[in-house]
């Protein structure tokens, strides 16, 4: 299945191999969350829940399941039940790096830029990969936004200021 899903994209023969393990072995949680993802990446958000909802009735702390189904919340913009799949996921593994970035973009997304970056910054103490260094930047940016464009008015009517304050000495 991940060979279909992740190396050739046939998204099809993915789910139809991960549907087979789950019908065999339908007490392993990570043929259910597997096959969610296939269906997740076929852009099917409805199946794809149905998948990690019964992975998770198999074993209700599976973090995987909990931060994929959040995942799904994402993309249908469903602030509050990604946000609470995230936080469970992340009450059992604190460092659950797919559990932290969603909950960092849950929070850019409501506009809780103090959350998101928090969220970023455990994220970069503890994975090297350089995007979320640049969206703990970016959020960082967003958050001091207004303070910035106050400063470069401030120093615009304070340039104005002088050069009127000049041409009046001056007599013009």
């Amino acid at each position: 299945g991940w060979i279909q899903l992740e190396v050739h994209r046939n998204y099809d023969a993915a789910i139809a191999e991960y549907a087979e393990v789950a019908r065999l072995k339908p007490e392993f949680p990570e043929a259910h969350n597997n096959l969610g993802v296939a269906w997740q990446k076929k852009g099917d958000l409805k199946k794809a829940a149905e998948s990690f909802n019964r992975a998770l009735e198999v074993r209700p702390d599976y973090t995987e399941a909990l931060s994929n189904r959040g995942w799904v919340h994402v993309r249908q913009k469903e602030w509050l039940q990604a946000r609470d799949d995230f936080d469970k996921a992340l009450s059992i593994d604190p460092r659950h790096q797919g559990a932290l970035y969603g909950l960092s973009q849950v929070y850019r997304e409501t506009r809780n830029y103090a959350g998101a970056e928090q969220a970023l910054t455990k994220l970069t103490a503890q994975s090297s990969n350089f995007v979320y260094w640049l969206e703990r930047g970016e959020i960082q940016l967003l958050r001091f936004y207004w303070v910035l464009v106050l400063l470069a008015l401030g120093l615009f009517f304070r340039a104005q200021y002088k050069k009127k304050m000049g041409r009046d000495s001056d007599g013009r």
